[in-house]
């Protein structure tokens, strides 16, 4: 059999999606990146087009990054992905998972259905409902639906006036309709990557806060570091990813006061935090799993 042709769906340039495609190329001798802005689907003939290549007729994709900022329209993009799929190509990790986890509500409430400890969460478009919410939380941090990295995010506070807390809920929807947020945690200034490959547990990083941003992401200032977690950690992150079925993930928990929570499953996971924080260098890993996968 000759070498499998695996491409990458990803953003060109960026370190990940670079990583991803070497490891492949190292084991394959095929180097593909995939930017599904540039990528035309034709029904008619069944083919989803990029510059020229039929995706349809590659063995395999692996989905780095659909988007660089999440969107209802990276849904879209998703939705093209699984023509692939119909036509034989194997996605890693599958659309239609994918599309479970992109949307933070659907995560939520599959994680809520299986049992998971999380925030205390409200969802709602009325604005009454979300004052009374914040009020009852203290404090509560106020989540796009779709979003990456604490991007868009902001925290209502109780104690400001009612006047203003009913401005900030007002300018939240401005771009957010519905209404996501949970109560602010005591995170004790970090939280936790679990990183799983096929279902199996790989390794633990932590997300450390730097400064005196609510929030540990990189972006804000915080740092990649070793973690070794409890084997009752590793039993809850597995229980977490286990209903969305992902070739590759990890979990985002967080050890609070009150035990550990989860704030959600990722769509795409982390290279990068693995690779600092674990010392996992996941893209062989993920390669050698796809073409494992296309190859039996």
């Amino acid at each position: 059999m000759t070498e499998p042709k695996i491409g990458v769906v990803g953003i060109p340039g960026k370190w990940s999606t670079e990583t991803l495609a070497d490891a492949l190329e190292a084991r394959t001798g095929f180097r593909y990146i995939i930017d599904m802005a540039d990528v035309c689907l034709d029904l008619t003939d069944r083919a989803l087009w990029h510059k020229g290549v039929n995706l349809c007729e590659l063995d395999g994709l692996i989905v780095k990054k659909i988007s660089a900022e999440y969107s209802p329209h990276t849904l879209d993009r998703l939705e093209m992905l699984r023509v692939a799929e119909a036509e034989g190509v194997q996605v890693f990790s599958g659309a239609e998972n994918i599309i479970r986890l992109v949307d933070r509500l659907s995560c939520t409430i599959t994680l809520s259905n299986a049992g998971i400890p999380m925030p205390p969460t409200c969802v709602t478009e009325d604005h009454d409902a979300a004052f009374e919410a914040v009020k009852r939380f203290g404090s509560a941090v106020f989540k796009p639906l779709f979003s990456t990295k604490a991007r868009g995010m902001c925290v209502l506070e109780a104690t400001t006036s009612d006047a203003n807390l009913r401005k900030g809920i007002e300018d939240f929807t401005v771009l957010n309709p519905v209404m996501y947020l949970q109560k602010k945690m005591d995170l004790s200034g970090q939280d936790l990557g679990m990183v799983f490959l096929a279902g199996n547990y790989l390794g633990t990083y932590a997300r450390v806060s730097q400064s005196q941003s609510w929030n540990t992401t990189i972006e804000s200032g915080g740092k990649y570091a070793p973690f070794e977690p409890t084997a009752e950690l590793i039993d809850l992150a597995q229980r977490a990813q286990a209903p969305f079925g992902l070739d590759f993930t990890t979990v985002d928990v967080a050890l609070t006061p009150d035990g550990p929570i989860v704030f959600e499953v990722s769509a795409f996971g982390g290279f990068k935090g693995a690779l600092e924080g674990a010392g996992l260098e996941v893209a062989g890993l993920y390669a050698d799993h796809a073409i494992s996968k296309v190859t039996s």
